[in-house]
């Protein structure tokens, strides 16, 4: 896969799981104040995840060819885990 291309899948993925995490926040205003609050604790950390593989992404404009395979290794393994936080997050809120 070209860096390009990667580059459009990675950015595609971010902006699916910020309409995920928004999505879900918007649909705990009608939620009991318990379920909320256990709720946004979840989506707080889904959040922080979230922010962490934007700021590996970012790193893959300036990335050189040597560090490439370092960068997009790194931003592979935050995507696998935070695949996992999420699937585990909408798992449990359905």
């Amino acid at each position: 896969m070209s860096s390009d291309a990667y580059r459009q899948k990675v950015e595609a993925k971010l902006d699916e799981y910020q309409a995920k995490v928004d999505g879900a926040r918007a649909r705990l205003k009608g939620a009991s104040a318990d379920a909320r609050l256990d709720a946004e604790k979840q989506l707080d950390d889904l959040q922080s995840k979230l922010a962490a593989a934007k700021a590996k992404a970012a790193q893959l404009t300036d990335a050189s060819e040597d560090a490439w395979s370092n960068v997009t290794k790194e931003l592979d393994e935050k995507f696998s885990g935070f695949t996992s936080a999420v699937k585990s997050f909408f798992s449990g809120s359905d």
